[in-house]
């Protein structure tokens, strides 16, 4: 396995990077290869002042970077040479099982777009994100951002996206979904949510749960949590800024602690041809090698192929 790691994406990158690549690389099977694409020279600097072995990785150099506020799609055509386009130059040729960077995201979802390109039959990719819950378990929300405005042909989608990666990459046999609405009764929501709902309760390709409400991100009631992305963000900003305001206070908690983004470190693309995470800009090396190695659970999990068969077979909803 092949996993390439944008070392230029980020706040604290590249110093950041390379200690979360020499960290997940100690976790990962002897056969496995992270492949640090951005600038070589600094990448072996900086191996060799913290005592890494450049021969344990593959450093692929690149001239340009990504910043954070230019824009995607201008950015990802002119900067040829930036980390993360050759990161997905490198992925749609198949040279990498999986790409991943806390880099500009519209630019990230852009490359998707692309570069990788969404799985045949997939109306829109989605942005998925893991949000912890009291009990130990977490719930799946997507979309968290990319897609702010949704049909309710793509809320169904996301709901099958959902399932099978909490399925597949996680290990919930029958997972649960939910559609995030302002009620728990079928009548309430936005047309669109109505219409998502009617879609949902007659299919039987998820184990759908109906409607539920913005509290049961923290209750045991679904595994997967559907939304537009307009909603999806506001509702993760949230979870953001809760932590870091409870952790300004000093409170410590152990359920607070599991709150923390690097836990996680990347965001997966769902729907997309291969797997692709984006991380929080302020990722710092526990962050980095946690969406190395998320990355490399996606990849085991065959997950895009997985995705590519079902949406073979799915019938198309009315």
């Amino acid at each position: 396995m092949k996993i390439g790691f944008d070392i230029m994406g980020g706040d604290y990158a590249p110093k950041e990077a390379i200690i979360g690549a020499m960290q997940a690389l100690k976790k990962l099977n002897a056969d496995d290869r992270i492949v640090l694409i951005g600038d070589s020279e600094q990448a072996q600097n900086l191996l060799d002042s913290l005592g890494g072995n450049s021969e344990q990785f593959e450093l692929v150099h690149t001239s340009e970077e990504i910043g954070m506020g230019e824009h995607p799609t201008r950015a990802i055509t002119q900067k040829k040479d930036s980390s993360i386009v050759v990161g997905f130059r490198l992925l749609s040729s198949k040279k990498l099982d999986a790409f991943v960077s806390a880099g500009n995201t519209g630019a990230m979802l852009v490359g998707s777009m692309f570069s990788v390109k969404p799985i045949e039959g997939v109306i829109r990719p989605a942005i998925s994100a893991t949000i912890p819950k009291p009990n130990g378990k977490f719930v799946l929300g997507l979309d968290m951002g990319a897609n702010a405005d949704c049909k309710p042909d793509v809320l169904y989608q996301f709901a099958l996206l959902g399932s099978l990666t909490m399925k597949h990459v996680y290990g919930i046999a029958d997972p649960r979904v939910g559609l995030l609405s302002n009620g728990e009764e079928k009548e309430k929501g936005s047309l669109v949510t109505i219409s998502a709902h009617h879609l949902m309760e007659e299919s039987n390709a998820f184990h759908f749960i109906g409607n539920v409400e913005g509290r049961d991100f923290m209750s045991d009631k679904a595994d997967v949590i559907v939304c537009e992305g307009f909603t999806g963000n506001v509702v993760l900003k949230a979870f953001e800024s809760f932590f870091h305001v409870m952790r300004k206070r000093g409170i410590k908690d152990e359920y607070l602690e599991s709150c923390d983004y690097e836990n996680f470190g990347g965001m997966p693309i769902l729907g997309v041809n291969a797997p692709v995470l984006v991380g929080h800009g302020i990722s710092n090396a526990k962050a980095f090698m946690n969406m190395i190695l998320g990355a490399r659970d996606i990849v085991n999990s065959n997950l895009c192929n997985i995705v590519r068969e079902q949406f073979q077979n799915l019938v198309p909803v009315q």
